[in-house]
């Protein structure tokens, strides 16, 4: 299947990630591959990439779409991943991966945030949870209590009942924060799903 552009493609991403300025970008995409592995041992070759590049955007400043753009938080994270997948498609052309493997990934990242499809629930799923065992700490550290909060309903409400139960099971060093996220799965788990106005994730 051309296994030198998967590893080129790879390799690529892994370059472009380590250069965000977001600290926790490098190792959220490596810790969604893993739970993606964890989830489905012998994913595809497609669905490796998707995990590892599905938030390739924020690490290019350039080219990173920015919240205050967008009327709602659900909109700005769909621009976000089509954002993505358009630059993971340039990648994989200059890797000269195969056309059916670069569209599948391409459809796998624009559906990273909504899933509705078996193998872009699994993205989304890998994706979801490493957000609250990865990205959480440090954006708790960046953003207000108020945003976290909403930031963490929103993030658990897109979680499987699978993953939900995981995210249950996870506690911090920050034990505020661990507290926070107990409010959190206690609102999400009473009130549906609402909009976000905090940046990132």
């Amino acid at each position: 299947m051309g296994t030198g552009s998967i590893e080129c493609t790879k390799q690529r991403i892994r370059a472009v990630v380590a250069g965000s300025s977001v600290p926790e970008d490098a190792r959220h995409a490596e810790n969604t591959l893993d739970w993606l592995l964890r989830l489905k041992p012998d994913a595809d070759e497609a669905l490796q990439i998707a995990a590892l590049g599905h938030d390739i955007e924020r690490a290019i400043e350039a080219r990173k779409v920015k919240q205050a753009d967008f009327a709602d938080y659900d909109g700005f994270k769909a621009a976000h991943a089509r954002n993505s997948a358009e630059i993971l498609k340039e990648i994989m052309e200059d890797c000269g991966v195969p056309q059916d493997l670069a569209s599948e990934v391409y459809s796998l990242v624009c559906r990273h945030e909504t899933g509705g499809h078996p193998h872009a629930d699994l993205i989304k799923d890998a994706d979801s949870i490493s957000f609250f065992e990865v990205n959480l700490p440090l954006y708790y550290k960046r953003h207000s209590r108020k945003e976290v909060l909403q930031r963490c309903v929103w993030g658990y409400h897109r979680l499987s009942e699978r993953m939900q139960q995981v995210a249950q099971t996870l506690s911090y060093d920050n034990a505020e924060l661990s507290a926070l996220l107990k409010e959190a799965i206690r609102k999400a788990s009473g009130c549906s799903h609402g909009e976000v106005s905090s940046n990132g994730g």
